[in-house]
């Protein structure tokens, strides 16, 4: 695993692009909780950076697929297939990813 942020970095609701293992990834915060996802939509490869936030969801920009920030699973269509999800770790005041 690696240390990806600080916990102070974010707000609930924020987001930043970092990358894990060299893989493009977005880490969520969402109140207290931390998520490490992979930064493309399964759908069409596109960035899910600028997606909103719904619940415990991410929508893509570009047409609209959803996909569960806790699994990865996607939610509806047009994705068929789920995301990526890096384990997370919150340790020494910064949340760690890998795989």
């Amino acid at each position: 695993m690696e240390r990806v942020i600080g916990t102070d970095e974010l707000k609930s609701g924020d987001r930043k692009t970092v990358y894990v293992d060299d893989i493009p990834a977005l880490v969520i915060r969402i109140q207290d909780e931390y998520f490490v996802i992979e930064d493309v939509c399964s759908h069409d490869g596109q960035p899910l950076t600028n997606g909103p936030i719904q619940d415990c969801s991410i929508v893509c920009p570009r047409h609209a697929a959803r996909f569960d920030l806790r699994s990865g699973k996607a939610l509806c269509m047009p994705a068929t297939e789920a995301i990526r999800v890096f384990k997370t770790e919150i340790r020494d005041g910064a949340v760690w990813a890998g795989r």
